[in-house]
């Protein structure tokens, strides 16, 4: 409503003394406080995403190409592809590019939920969590995946990879590892409660029974 005032006391002449709402009421509404970008960082990622999501498959092969080239030990964490050593067998992988293309769809998904916060940590708390089930993973991998990242993104952009955009990217990638790691963390801290729950519960059998327990003959 703003703006359309604002607007119309434009094409009427409208003057500072006309009380008409100034063009910042025509600006995006604030952001959840718990997302470190602003309303308008926000917009320009999710605008810039569409140029990474019509390119999905190449940039999570570049992505995964120069993590490997930085990070080789974590070849081994994949049986599937971890005989891969050379840049051009990585390419050409379909299992890598399976892998890749299953990352960067649970990036997407993140990104695009970036305007319902409360799904958006649901969803990158089970992703985090998920990794508990992989053999030999540390929680500091997730870290090795955001300079890898920004690099795959920014070949993907090109010139559209401007030094504002570049910023916003690496707000929100270190925001996405940094829940993925809560998430990790947190479902660690469940499965001690789960088994001290057990140990309580296993213990309370053999500990004497109390006056309101039923005794069974």
């Amino acid at each position: 409503m703003g703006c359309e005032l604002t607007k119309l006391a434009s094409s009427n002449g409208g003057s500072k003394g006309n009380n008409v709402p100034s063009l910042d009421a025509c600006g995006p509404p604030p952001t959840d406080s718990r997302l470190p970008l602003t309303a308008k960082q926000k917009y320009t990622m999710v605008a810039s995403w569409k140029g990474i999501s019509r390119a999905m498959e190449t940039t999570g092969i570049d992505m995964f190409i120069k993590l490997f080239e930085e990070h080789a030990d974590l070849l081994d964490m994949f049986a599937s592809f971890k005989e891969l050593k050379t840049k051009e067998e990585q390419a050409t992988s379909e299992e890598l590019q399976e892998h890749a293309n299953k990352v960067m769809n649970t990036l997407d998904e993140g990104i695009r939920g970036l305007d319902d916060l409360d799904t958006f940590f649901e969803f990158i708390h089970q992703v985090g969590a998920s990794h508990r089930r992989l053999p030999g993973f540390k929680q500091e991998y997730f870290w090795r995946i955001e300079e890898p990242f920004l690099s795959a993104v920014s070949n993907t952009l090109g010139d559209r990879y401007t030094q504002n955009v570049e910023g916003i990217y690496k707000m929100t990638i270190k925001f996405i590892i940094e829940t993925l790691v809560a998430g990790y963390e947190s479902s660690a801290n469940n499965n001690e409660d789960v088994n001290n729950a057990n140990l309580s519960t296993s213990g309370a059998g053999a500990g004497p029974t109390t006056s309101g327990d039923k005794k069974t003959s």
